[in-house]
C-alpha cells in the first residue's frame, strides 16, 4: 500500500522500515499510484461532509459511488472501491465495500450505465507500418523506432518496456532475448525471457532497428530507452512510461490516423490482434504477452478478427 493509505490515513504501525518497504512492493508501481489518487478522492469526500473515512460507513460508501456515477465510468468506481478496500484491510478494519448495500448500487450502475469499456485501438501491423514509415534519420526517430516496434513485437506493457535494461538483452542468431525481470503478472519477480525474431523487413525488423539505436546512442549500461535533447544528447534516466503513450500518439498522427483512439498500450494490443487475425494459435500467443488468463488475453483481440472465419460469410448472402 502507499504512504498514504499505510502511514498517513491508516494510521497502521509497521515495526521496521524494511517490513513496509516489502508491504509497499507486493502491488505493482502503477497499482499503488492509482490507490493513492483514489484514497484521496474518498478521504476529501468524506472531510467536506465532516463524515469518518476510516473505517467509513456503509452509507458514505453507498453515497460516495451514487455521486461518482454522474461523472465516473463504471470501471472508475470499481477501481475507487478497490482502493477503499485495500486501505480498510491494510488497517485490520472491515470493508464497507463488501456490504449488500454498495454490491446492490454498483449493480443498479451496471445495468443503467453498461459495462462496454471504451477501449484504445490496437495499433495493427498496418498501423506499425505507417507509423515507421514517418521516421527518418534523427537520433530521436531512429530511438522511436526501436521502441515502437520492440514494443510491438514483445507485446510489452509500457512499464515493462520502459525498465528493459543492457543487462537484460542477449542477441542470438535467432534474434533478440529479452529477460524480464518484473511485470504485472509476476508479482514475486520470477522473471521470464520473451524471444524478438528478426523481422522479414529491415525497415520494420524490430532486432536491427535496436541495434542501430543502442550503436547510434552508445548506450552500455541502464535503461536502453531515454530521452534525447534538441542537441541529440541522449539523457541518463529511462523513460517513463507515459512518454511511451505520448510517443506512440505523435507517430499515429504523423501516419495521419486519429491520435486520439490510440494510447501507448495500443503496441501490445496490436501484436496480440494481428497475431490472432493471422491464425498463430492463442497458447504461443500468451507465451509472447505474458497472459496467465485465455479470458483476459481474448479481451485484447479486437475488431481486426471479426470477420475471420465468419458465420455469416458462406451462408449465401
Amino acid at each position: 500500500m502507499s504512504d498514504i493509505i499505510v502511514k498517513k490515513e491508516c494510521e497502521v504501525d509497521f515495526s521496521t522500515e524494511k517490513a513496509k518497504k516489502y508491504i509497499l512492493h507486493a502491488k505493482a508501481d502503477n497499482t499503488i499510484k492509482s490507490y493513492k489518487a483514489d484514497w484521496k478522492d474518498f478521504v476529501s469526500y468524506c472531510r467536506e461532509r465532516d463524515v469518518a473515512y476510516l473505517a467509513a460507513d456503509v452509507n458514505t460508501v453507498i453515497n460516495y459511488v451514487a455521486e461518482m456515477a454522474d461523472t465516473k465510468k463504471v470501471s472508475t468506481i470499481v477501481r475507487r472501491l478497490s482502493s477503499i478496500s485495500q486501505a480498510h484491510q491494510a488497517a485490520d478494519c472491515g470493508s464497507p465495500t463488501f456490504s449488500f448495500g454498495v454490491k446492490a448500487v454498483i449493480k443498479g450502475i451496471k445495468k443503467t450505465k453498461g459495462t462496454l469499456p471504451n477501449k484504445k485501438k490496437a495499433a495493427v501491423i498496418e498501423d506499425i507500418r505507417m507509423m515507421v514509415d514517418t521516421l527518418g534519420g534523427s537520433l530521436t526517430d531512429i530511438r522511436d523506432r526501436a521502441l515502437i516496434l520492440i514494443g510491438f513485437a514483445g507485446a510489452f506493457r509500457r512499464s515493462e518496456l520502459v525498465a528493459i535494461t543492457i543487462n537484460d538483452l542477449e542477441f542470438t542468431r535467432d534474434g533478440l532475448t529479452i529477460m524480464l525481470k518484473h511485470s504485472k503478472t509476476d508479482q514475486e519477480g520470477q522473471g521470464y525471457k520473451k524471444g524478438i525474431p528478426y523481422g522479414s523487413n529491415p525497415e520494420t525488423c524490430p532486432v536491427r532497428s535496436l541495434q542501430d539505436w543502442l550503436n547510434q546512442s552508445k548506450i552500455s549500461e541502464g535503461a536502453i530507452f531515454r530521452s534525447v535533447n534538441k542537441s541529440g544528447r541522449v539523457g541518463k534516466k529511462g523513460l517513463c512510461d507515459n512518454t511511451v503513450a505520448v510517443i506512440v500518439k505523435k507517430l499515429v498522427k504523423a501516419a495521419g490516423l486519429d491520435e486520439r483512439k490510440y494510447s501507448g498500450h495500443s503496441l501490445r494490443s496490436g501484436l496480440i490482434t494481428t497475431a490472432a487475425n493471422r491464425g498463430v494459435d492463442e497458447r504461443s500467443i500468451m507465451k509472447q504477452s505474458g497472459h496467465k488468463s485465455l479470458t483476459v488475453m481474448r479481451s485484447y483481440i479486437q475488431d481486426a478478427t471479426l470477420f475471420k472465419n465468419n458465420a455469416a460469410t458462406n451462408v449465401g448472402l
